[in-house]
């Protein structure tokens, strides 16, 4: 398979590592001043860029009819303008705020733990993320996505960074040095308190899910998530 990089920091360089090691080419390494020269012959172009740039770089896949795995994060106000675009070229995509197999089964006991919870009001749940201080955005996706899960199935209404109203979710973001990516879900009363918690220890988890997310997405045509990959 022939692989397009839309960034090539850090996340970019380990995703090289991990396809190269499961036999993909790669076709293109673009950098946020390089052309998309290259695109046009890659099977799967997999975006971990900065949240400037992913629209472009998603764009630019739909364009040359190449299918799409994005993990950047804090551009989701676009999320359905790119949807529709997809869907317009007939094209393939796949978003996710995490792509770790780990943080995907999260999600999943997230969201159970919700719905157990939801009839107990005497309980009130915040969240914490951690992340390296190379992060730009706040919250994490991940948070989001964890906080939507809980608004899902309970009474919530919304999360904030901010002091909370009582349907609303806090969260608190931390950027400390070195940290890949921590989350914590906290269920609190004056009696006990519920926490589940996911701890990344590097970002090969990140990078592995975006390979084979790229791998499941090859000859599709839609919109899909790491649910479908997953069969979660």
């Amino acid at each position: 398979m022939k692989i397009a990089l839309l960034g090539y920091g850090k996340m970019g360089k380990v995703i090289e590592r991990i396809a190269l090691e499961r036999g993909h080419e790669i076709v293109l390494r673009k950098r946020s001043r390089d052309s998309f020269e290259g695109l046009e012959s890659a099977d799967v172009a997999i975006d971990f860029s900065v949240p400037e740039a992913a629209v472009a770089n998603i764009s630019a896949g739909f364009q040359y009819h190449v299918p799409v795995v994005s993990g950047t994060t804090g551009w989701l106000q676009h999320y359905e303008d790119m949807v529709t675009l997809c869907q317009k070229s007939n094209g393939a995509f796949i978003y996710g705020s995490n792509f770790s197999l780990g943080v995907n089964l999260f999600f999943e006991l997230n969201a159970h733990l919700a719905k157990m919870m939801a009839k107990f009001g005497q309980y009130k749940v915040s969240m914490q993320e951690v992340h390296h201080t190379q992060k730009l955005d706040k919250p994490s996706g991940t948070a989001i996505s964890l906080a939507n899960g809980i608004i899902a199935n309970t009474s919530y209404e919304n999360w904030t960074l901010a002091a909370p109203k009582t349907t609303d979710i806090a969260i608190e973001a931390l950027r400390v040095e070195n940290v890949p990516g921590t989350h914590a879900v906290v269920y609190d009363s004056e009696i006990d308190s519920i926490e589940i918690k996911h701890t990344a220890h590097n970002r090969e988890g990140f990078a592995f899910g975006a390979v084979i997310a790229a791998e499941w997405l090859l000859g599709k045509k839609g919109v899909y998530t790491m649910k479908d990959v997953l069969e979660l």
